[in-house]
């Protein structure tokens, strides 16, 4: 006569989410300082940059425009220089953090302790593979929504107060500002940080994961430069020949109209020239066409990008616990916080 088998109550200790997110933090303390660090001198770059040196451009700008081709002209050009470079490098800074979260993601948070076999520790200490997951996801994506919106911001309000007193300040339809200047750093850093998951969680090793995620990152970049132009509905401006194609922001397609009302792709610039002057003979043509998003599209262009990158990061950020759950299997918890195995 056999025994029946027992069942026994191996007790898992409680984890509460403080002492999670304590350990994460503990764990990444490196990144966590150097990132930290980024932010701290990103955000004081953009203060200097918005305050003292589009003061002191501002002034230089003037005195030059005063001038009047004088051959000893005095003004400070350092302060025009200046304000150049420092717009340049945290215009970069801030471009380049979402691929910086993407390669921590992809390198260290997932990758790394799926290589070295700190996640199964875990998991054996009473932390569920979907409750990791989940305190992966949750504290970074708070700590990386507020640092890259912080930004964002800083680099908002410096260009703003170089608009229109700085003349070499660039133009809000210069990519590189545009794309600094609103909501689109923070849903490309949230979205290189579920890439990066993924990646990890894939890949299972932490410098492979790290370049993919990158490139990952870069790929929908460019995904969402090439699809930026079509997101709205752009305004159309029509000009005459002698003039050529009106209408200042990001351009969608522009031509030529003819004298039967139709639209066609312009051969050439303007009517200036002798050999443009006989192609647009040629094609009838009266005058230009040019359809463009202006300065009023700068948010709706920013918010509609942003939303689908976060559907994306919703979406990649789901199929990251499909498939942790599909390698580690479900986890059967009684009430009380106890598994049960059958010996």
């Amino acid at each position: 006569m056999t025994a029946a088998p027992t069942t026994l109550a191996v007790p898992v200790p409680a984890r509460r989410a403080p002492r999670q997110v304590r350990w994460l933090l503990r764990l990444h303390r490196p990144t966590v300082l150097v990132w930290t660090a980024f932010v701290l001198l990103t955000g004081a770059a953009l203060l200097w940059l918005g305050g003292p040196l589009t003061d002191a451009s501002a002034a230089a700008w003037k005195a030059y425009n005063a001038c009047d081709y004088s051959p000893r002209c005095a003004y400070d050009q350092d302060a025009i220089l200046r304000y150049k470079d420092v717009y340049t490098y945290t215009n970069v800074a801030v471009l380049v953090a979402p691929f910086l979260v993407a390669a921590w993601a992809g390198g260290a948070l997932t990758g790394r302790e799926m290589e070295s076999g700190t996640a199964r520790l875990a998991w054996t200490q009473g932390v569920s593979p979907a409750r990791w997951l989940a305190s992966r996801l949750t504290v970074p994506a708070l700590l990386v929504a507020a640092s890259t919106g912080l930004l964002a911001l800083l680099h908002r309000t410096a260009w703003t107060a170089a608009d229109g007193r700085v003349d070499t300040a660039k133009p809000w339809y210069d990519y590189a500002t545009f794309y600094a200047n609103g909501t689109l750093p923070v849903a490309l850093a949230l979205a290189g940080l579920a890439v990066g998951a993924l990646a990890g969680l894939l890949l299972r090793r932490s410098l492979a994961a790290l370049a993919v995620s990158v490139v990952a990152l870069g790929g929908l970049w460019a995904a969402v430069h090439t699809a930026l132009p079509h997101l709205w509905p752009s305004v159309t401006r029509t000009s005459d020949l002698g003039t050529g194609p009106a209408g200042t922001g990001i351009p969608t397609a522009e031509g030529v109209v003819t004298a039967g009302g139709d639209r066609v792709a312009a051969p050439c610039g303007s009517d200036t020239t002798y050999g443009c002057r006989a192609e647009l003979a040629d094609l009838d043509a009266v005058g230009y066409w040019r359809d463009f998003h202006p300065a009023a599209h700068h948010w709706p262009l920013h918010l509609v990008a942003s939303g689908a990158l976060l559907l994306l990061a919703a979406v990649l950020v789901l199929v990251s616990f499909r498939l942790l759950r599909h390698r580690t299997g479900p986890t059967a918890r009684p009430a009380g916080g106890e598994r049960t195995r059958t010996p």
